[in-house]
């Protein structure tokens, strides 16, 4: 009975500390969902936690603005995240399996160039990438937000070793025996048991691209071709007379919901995944 009243307690304290991490994860969420429903002159008097009554007169003037393409802007985040999530971690992943599942002399040596180029900041390359887009017409386009995504070094990486932990070279071997190709080994055997890395790499990559602000503003000029992060930055930026403390709120509320959604669909993945299709050595 005495060993079971210390667990019983860390058990009890375990649970506190757990509802207290998820209220401050949720505060946050749920202040800009407040902040969203309440008008500009109501969050110029300070906080409430009580949700106010201009959520959809809110939404109605940022979609009614025709200076501010919402829908639009929200279509080409989409397409955007959509497509170098997609990208990302599906070559990402092939990377890794070339690396892993093949013996060359250059091995070593490309395995560190990638990382090389891991540790290199976007901005140091910006100038070169902003010249070699403008010089292939692909200036005020989506296209250069999407392409460089198939090569990440990060996301590389993360697989790379999921793959040194999850995947035996002896299901390699066995599926050439059998006479499968490289690419029918990889798309039949090897991404079902890479789907827990790839689902949480597609999440990240999802996510990231989204709120990428940098690389848009140095690339994108049209308004119908802006993306999320840049139709909020103009907002915020708009002339004081004008400027709507409610409309960035439910701006910002809106954005969000892709994210949260990509991530309902993806996180059985990380949870089901997990016990697919391994095999122990």
């Amino acid at each position: 009975m005495k060993s079971k009243q210390p667990n019983h307690l860390r058990s009890i304290l375990a649970h506190i500390v757990l509802v207290i991490l998820s209220f401050m994860c949720l505060f946050f969420f749920y202040i800009l969902f407040v902040n969203a429903t309440r008008s500009h002159a109501d969050l110029q008097k300070g906080f409430s936690a009580l949700p106010g009554s201009y959520l959809f007169e809110n939404l109605k003037n940022v979609a009614n603005d025709g200076t501010f393409p919402m829908f639009r802007g929200i279509l080409n985040s989409l397409i955007v995240s959509g497509c170098s999530a997609a990208i990302c971690t599906y070559f990402s992943a092939l990377t890794a399996y070339g690396l892993y599942a093949y013996d060359f002399k250059l091995k070593k040596i490309a395995f560190t160039f990638i990382m090389a180029i891991l540790v290199m900041p976007t901005q140091v390359t910006a100038m070169g990438f902003l010249r070699l887009i403008t010089n292939m017409g692909m200036y005020d386009s989506l296209l250069p937000l999407i392409i460089p995504s198939i090569a990440s070094p990060a996301v590389f990486y993360f697989m790379y070793s999921y793959l040194q932990s999850s995947l035996p070279m002896s299901l390699i071997e066995a599926a050439r025996i059998d006479g499968s190709g490289e690419f029918r080994t990889f798309n039949r055997i090897v991404l079902p048991i890479m789907k827990p890395a790839i689902a949480v790499q597609a999440i990240f990559s999802f996510v990231g691209s989204w709120n990428n602000y940098f690389v848009p503003a140095l690339v994108i000029q049209s308004k119908e071709k802006m993306t999320v992060p840049i139709l909020i930055a103009t907002l915020r930026g708009a002339d004081y007379m004008n400027f709507d403390m409610g409309k960035i709120y439910t701006m910002i509320l809106v954005a969000i919901v892709p994210i949260i959604i990509v991530y309902l669909l993806l996180s059985k993945f990380i949870i089901a995944g997990v016990t697919l299709g391994g095999v122990k050595e």
